[in-house]
């Protein structure tokens, strides 16, 4: 009875055995299944994509003359008393303000853009700096719409005041029907580079799937044209010359 009962145990291990193997088998044969599915998906996936659009890039450049000027202009004042350096330096500003208002600059075109104070110290022959003065700086934005001015503006405002002028630009003010053409025709150059590319490789366009632009725009000033030339040549020689307004789109076509 005890050798019946002994056969009957094996017995019943090598079913646990083959059956644990089995269901081993079918688990393993499941999770490669599902592997190579997730995988033929994302390869079809990615061959669609690649089959089936190509994606073209277009500039459109549009040339124009600048319609305004934008200068700062600062005045900087140093001195050993605070008080003393703030007050000259206010006045000295106040004057300019009113010296461009007689060039008809409205005061939407007066900014503000810096003010600073600094202690000025001495250095030498001694363990800790001391602070001897202050130099006060204030600075102006300015737009001027009169290019014609340009050069007098600068002329004259070192009487009236200003000691420092930086950063002269030319802008284009209102530049939205510009930014429309420089769009035109960046879309049609992509057009024309998709049909030569299309035409070069033997297949057919279908449709435009998507488009995007470049929305970083930068007006860059190209110095052609000199204004501001007055008589006895003491009036600075200012290059306004062309703005080139460019606007890059990019075009996905479907193909054939």
């Amino acid at each position: 009875m005890f050798e019946n009962f002994k056969a009957k145990t094996k017995e019943y291990k090598i079913f646990l055995i083959i059956f644990s193997g089995i269901i081993i088998c079918l688990f393993v044969v499941l999770i490669v299944s599902g592997i190579f599915g997730i995988i033929n998906k994302i390869k079809f996936g990615d061959e669609r994509v690649y089959r089936d659009t190509i994606s073209i890039q277009g500039q459109g450049k549009v040339y124009t003359k600048p319609d305004i000027a934008i200068v700062d202009l600062s005045v900087v004042t140093e001195g050993r008393n605070i008080k003393d350096v703030q007050d000259r330096n206010t006045k000295k500003m106040n004057g300019v303000i009113e010296f461009l208002k007689g060039f008809e600059i409205e005061d939407k075109d007066i900014k503000t853009i810096n003010y600073n104070i600094y202690p000025r110290y001495n250095y030498e022959n001694r363990a800790i700096p001391q602070i001897i003065g202050y130099e006060i700086t204030q600075t102006l934005e300015v737009k001027i719409r009169n290019l014609e001015k340009i050069g007098e503006i600068l002329d004259k405002s070192v009487g009236a005041g200003i000691n420092q002028v930086s950063s002269l630009r030319f802008w284009v003010d209102k530049d939205e029907d510009l930014k429309a053409e420089a769009r035109k025709l960046a879309i049609e150059d992509a057009k024309k580079k998709a049909e030569i590319l299309a035409s070069n490789l033997g297949i057919k366009l279908v449709k435009i799937a998507g488009f995007s632009e470049d929305t970083g725009y930068y007006p860059i000033p190209i110095y052609k044209e000199a204004i501001g030339m007055g008589g006895g040549g003491t009036v600075p020689d200012i290059q306004t010359g062309e703005n080139e307004i460019i606007v890059n789109v990019n075009l996905i076509y479907e193909i054939d």
